[in-house]
């Protein structure tokens, strides 16, 4: 069996910040939005029906989980979630993971899209390191 490796088109952007029991959860370093991304730690997945029932079954709890991380990280930044977005898309980079996003009316880029929209805004070190340690302190991480 090959040991799972995340893709290195993540690291650039986003930031590991724990495992759940199929996941690893990553913090997209855009402080625009609230944003994680889950990508399950099997090999060789690129589409959701490539995992087994029972991982399916496990990844929509994830999201779910994950959801309600995104809007405790709103909430800590003072800017409510009123919508999540939630996708799976794989356009640029294949290996299955999900996106799921805070959204805010007057987010800059609402309705549309976020993904390859704007200039990521980064966290900076400080912002960054007690987003991840909200995350981790969590019901959700």
């Amino acid at each position: 069996m090959t040991a799972f490796r995340v893709d290195p088109a993540f690291d650039p952007g986003s930031v590991v910040v724990c495992d759940w029991p199929l996941c690893q959860v990553r913090l997209q370093d855009d402080v625009r939005f609230p944003w994680l991304i889950l990508i399950p730690r099997r090999d060789g997945l690129r589409e959701i029906d490539d995992l087994s029932p029972a991982d399916r079954a496990v990844l929509m709890e994830e999201v779910v989980r994950a959801g309600e991380v995104v809007r405790m990280l709103g909430e800590a930044a003072q800017r409510p979630v009123h919508k999540l977005n939630v996708a799976a898309l794989g356009n640029v980079t294949a290996q299955l993971h999900v996106h799921v996003v805070g959204r805010r009316h007057d987010d800059g880029l609402w309705p549309d899209p976020v993904w390859g929209r704007g200039t990521a805004a980064p966290y900076g070190p400080q912002a960054l390191q007690a987003a991840v340690s909200r995350i981790r302190l969590s019901r959700g991480g």
